[in-house]
């Protein structure tokens, strides 16, 4: 046990005297963070919309002077036509277009009701469709409060009444400012957890295969699999405090709330780092260089995460046999668990089934990690 902890000292003296390497560790995961958190956004800003009413309406230029304030959309101006709206939307001078049809002030309050059509870029048809949700919002919630306003108010003078018409009270659950960051950041934990726990595993003991010294310490008292559990320690622990790190960054600069158990989703993704390290493990002891293992970890594992995880596509959306493959991607389970936990606050029996599948995948992977790693020694 003595040469056991020596051993593990040394591997984390070997970390530290390789500065460049523990940079990347460290910087990458805070770099990726940010980048994900801030740069790269699915939600809206700064939309330009335009306006098309057949009648010179109050009502409609107060809505559109209400959304103008909103801190997502721009109004650019009234266009005479509904040609000269798809013409400026052609050269992108707008990407949405508000219209109205005529009589629309007296329609709003009539039994039948009144019609508004909103038109968005569909180039894009994931910004088109956050679009016309928001300018929908804002617009039932407008007259919604012009109709409560007419209700209390009564008949001024008998000729128009308010209709009561129905508006749709709509609830977005759990992320109700629809910010992309509580989508990313469990994905880009999934994403940075397993990048480092399998590459640099992996890296540091092909390292030893091809500098040799590999034979050198199986010489010495500690046996094949101490040694190999001696090199993962030091990046467990570095793969903790790059969770912490993740965690620090998402509470007080992405401002991302925690609503379930800190203990728990701690718990899982220490599962998921052992997990990786056991992948990291299952290379190492397939390959014989580091240029291969760098591949495999680095580009083979980086495709199937991001792709196959749900980190950025839905994977109902995707073909059935693809909807299988996702299941033994390990990114996956570690995504829908922590997602459940700090965005859902839901508890820990609701993630039971992650947590099963995440173990059942460690025990396996690393199974087959010693006993192809002890084929290579016979």
């Amino acid at each position: 046990m003595k040469e056991f902890f020596a051993f593990v000292k040394k591997e984390f003296l070997h970390i530290f005297r390789d500065t460049r390497t523990l940079l990347v560790l460290i910087g990458l995961p805070t770099v990726l963070i940010v980048l994900f958190g801030f740069a790269i956004s699915t939600e809206i800003r700064n939309v330009n919309v335009g306006l098309f009413s057949a009648d010179a309406d109050d009502s409609v230029e107060r809505l559109m002077r209400k959304i103008d304030q909103s801190e997502y959309f721009t109004y650019v101006g009234r266009f005479n036509t509904e040609e000269d709206v798809d013409e400026a939307m052609r050269r992108g001078v707008i990407d949405a277009a508000v219209m109205f049809g005529s009589g629309f002030s007296s329609a709003l309050y009539s039994p039948e009701g009144a019609e508004v059509f909103i038109a968005a870029d569909a180039t894009n048809p994931n910004n088109a469709s956050m679009e016309i949700m928001y300018l929908s919002g804002i617009i039932a919630e407008y007259f919604k409060d012009d109709i409560s306003a007419i209700h209390a108010a009564g008949p001024q003078d008998g000729s128009v009444t308010a209709s009561g018409m129905l508006q749709p009270n709509l609830h977005m659950l759990y992320n109700p400012q629809l910010k992309s960051s509580y989508n990313f950041v469990p994905g880009i934990m999934g994403l940075i957890l397993m990048l480092i726990c399998s590459l640099m595993t992996s890296v540091s003991i092909v390292r030893e295969k091809e500098s040799g010294s590999m034979e050198v310490l199986l010489v010495s008292p500690i046996r094949p699999i101490n040694i190999v559990l001696a090199k993962m320690i030091p990046y467990f622990v570095i793969a903790c405090v790059v969770l912490v790190n993740i965690l620090l960054l998402t509470i007080f600069v992405l401002k991302v709330p925690i609503a379930g158990s800190f203990f728990w989703m701690i718990l899982v993704s220490v599962i998921y780092i052992i997990l990786s390290l056991g992948i990291g493990m299952l290379v190492s002891s397939l390959v014989r260089t580091q240029i291969i293992a760098t591949l495999i970890c680095g580009m083979i594992f980086l495709v199937p995460v991001m792709m196959f995880s749900g980190m950025l596509y839905p994977i109902e959306s995707m073909p059935v046999a693809l909807q299988w493959f996702a299941q033994i991607i390990p990114a996956k389970w570690f995504i829908e668990a922590i997602r459940k936990i700090m965005i859902e606050g839901v508890p820990v029996r609701y993630v039971t089934v992650e947590i099963l599948i995440m173990t059942a995948m460690a025990v396996a992977v690393f199974t087959a990690a010693v006993i192809k790693f002890k084929d290579k020694l016979d």
